[in-house]
């Protein structure tokens, strides 16, 4: 995705955090990420670098580029991890602090947001039509592709793989059509008894754990994964885009793959 120059402008670092945090609810959530500004850089932000995951890759691409700002889904903090600067975590904020750069991460937030979330762009991306939602933090949404349309797992699987552009897996194919979708970006397998529970036909996520695959034949409920970096590049790239319209700033989306 190209940098997207919507007038040059700047906003202060304060003002972006306190927007951003607001737009996405943050303090509604109880979640295992440090949501917000993780690494504080420059004070005026003109340059917002949006990426899936903060590596070493994503940053130095974000420097080399120009950015003063870089968003994503997967920060570099997380409750409960080891807190000490050594190895790769030492060498990924290094750079950060060496070119002063902010780094803000929003986790569960961004995954359910209404408008610029994960869940929300799968749907969007997919042409699903939302019927509600289900889960802790309504983060499994449901809905279908059409109003009386109903398809075999196979079709699904093909129609989801032809919309992101890569290769899917179906893991566990139902006997029955398939009208009523559950899906849950990034790692949702642990949410697969919730969409079961919903009544769901077919459960889309971006990646699963064996036992889930048992789980989903037993319950004879379609499952699909569609990957874990590929479901979770929209709803950064959204919230970019909104932050760009929000402030004048440019912004820019940088894919650094996965394979998962």
């Amino acid at each position: 995705m190209p940098v997207r120059a919507v007038g040059g402008k700047k906003v202060e670092r304060d003002e972006l955090t306190r927007h951003l945090n607001a737009y996405l609810n943050v303090s509604h959530f109880k979640d295992a990420a440090y949501n917000g500004l993780q690494v504080s850089g420059r004070h005026m932000v003109a340059h917002v670098a949006v990426g899936v995951t903060a590596n070493k890759a994503l940053i130095e691409a974000a420097v080399i580029a120009g950015a003063d700002t870089i968003l994503v889904h997967h920060g570099l903090f997380w409750k409960g991890d080891d807190p000490r600067l050594v190895g790769y975590h030492r060498e990924r904020a290094a750079v950060l602090l060496d070119a002063d750069v902010n780094l803000y991460a929003y986790h569960l937030p961004l995954d359910v947001h209404a408008e610029v979330g994960n869940n929300a762009c799968l749907g969007r991306r997919l042409g699903l039509s939302p019927t509600g939602n289900t889960g802790e933090n309504s983060l499994v949404m449901l809905g279908q592709l059409g109003v009386g349309v109903a398809v075999k797992s196979a079709v699904l699987a093909a129609y989801c793989a032809r919309h992101y552009g890569r290769r899917v897996t179906l893991f566990a194919s139902s006997s029955r059509m398939i009208k009523n979708i559950a899906w849950c970006t990034g790692a949702g397998g642990s949410l697969l008894k919730d969409a079961i529970a919903a009544g769901a036909d077919a459960f889309i996520t971006g990646e699963v754990s064996e036992h889930h695959v048992h789980e989903a034949r037993e319950s004879d409920i379609t499952l699909i994964t569609a990957g874990h970096h590929a479901t979770e590049r929209d709803g950064v790239a959204a919230l970019g885009a909104h932050v760009a319209q929000q402030f004048g700033v440019r912004y820019q989306f940088i894919d650094v793959d996965s394979p998962l």
